[in-house]
């Protein structure tokens, strides 16, 4: 544990996976000196209460927010901008209040309008995650050697961005910083089409005439088995991805179909060069990050993480 907590109070508004996972490591570590949060169901807030995770479990954004140095907001997309108009009387002269979304540029967009001048704005978006949700799902090694992204406005505060950057290192994370239109440029391609493509592939399987659904369930090979991952995340917070950053994920889609269709002219032509070479580029792809230390060759399914604290072991 630190000497001396990073932070004196520390807010999560939302509590599930990232928010849980937030708290565990930022408690494991000593780096706040107080950790409250809000969730806006009272059966989430009763089960946080029960799992002791936190120092304090309030009814409100707002009461979360007041005083607090570090504010996160660990929400949908969507909600932010009521969330950041209801907390904003209640910020300290100096707070930090950030985000874990997605979707950058319309985050921004939503936030900024209702936050005083006087606080410090530093979105961000920590790129981890699994299929699972709410407040038993967190773990507090979910971000080490992932990337977590800061995307803040024109004129945000340095030494504001790099206390939060130190923050979610001491997490375990990578920390890299870019506009927020680049941000969801590149998300739209490595995260968010993905997620299109597995709900989509599942639906397909759903929706077949000739196959049973008992048939999908038995024989899910490894390819399908790893699409209804994906396609399990929070439909909630999926849906307003897509909406706010309906332009980026458009484009990538155009580019998708493209690459689609030339695949269905070399299937149907037998032109096997074609799929060969297609095929031999892409599976470079997938060596290069097991290479550069984003994942590992072994199957996803049961796999141990590293221990928090030891990241760099």
């Amino acid at each position: 544990m630190n000497s001396a907590p990073m932070f004196r109070k520390v807010a999560l508004i939302g509590f599930g996976l990232i928010g849980g996972s937030i708290a565990r490591g930022a408690k494991s570590l000593g780096l706040a000196g107080e950790i409250v949060t809000t969730a806006r169901s009272e059966s989430t807030r009763a089960r946080v209460r029960e799992l002791g995770i936190v120092d304090h479990v309030v009814e409100s954004n707002a009461e979360a927010a007041d005083g607090a140095d570090l504010i996160i907001l660990c929400i949908p997309v969507g909600a932010c901008g009521d969330v950041a108009k209801e907390i904003a009387p209640h910020l300290k002269h100096g707070a930090i209040v950030s985000d874990v979304g997605s979707v950058k540029a319309a985050v921004v967009k939503a936030m900024a309008p209702f936050l005083p001048e006087d606080v410090h704005f530093v979105p961000a978006h920590p790129v981890a995650g699994t299929e699972n949700s709410g407040p038993d799902s967190g773990f507090a090694e979910l971000f080490i050697n992932r990337w977590c992204i800061l995307t803040p406005p024109e004129g945000t505060n340095a030494e504001a961005t790099e206390k939060l950057a130190a923050f979610w290192r001491a997490l375990g994370a990578n920390v890299e910083i870019m506009t927020p239109e680049h941000h969801d440029l590149v998300l739209a391609v490595t995260s968010h089409l993905p997620h299109l493509i597995a709900y989509t592939i599942v639906s397909t399987a759903e929706e077949l005439e000739g196959v049973t659904q008992s048939e999908v369930l038995k024989f899910s090979a490894g390819g399908f088995r790893d699409f209804t991952r994906i396609a399990a995340s929070d439909p909630t917070m999926w849906r307003d991805v897509f909406l706010t950053n309906k332009d980026a994920v458009l484009e990538m889609l155009g580019e998708f179909q493209e690459d689609l269709s030339k695949l269905t002219r070399a299937i149907r032509r037998g032109d096997g060069d074609a799929l060969f070479d297609h095929f031999t580029r892409t599976r470079a792809i997938r060596r290069g990050i097991v290479q550069i230390g984003q994942d590992e060759a072994a199957p996803d399914f049961g796999r141990r993480h590293k221990q928090l604290g030891k990241a760099a072991e």
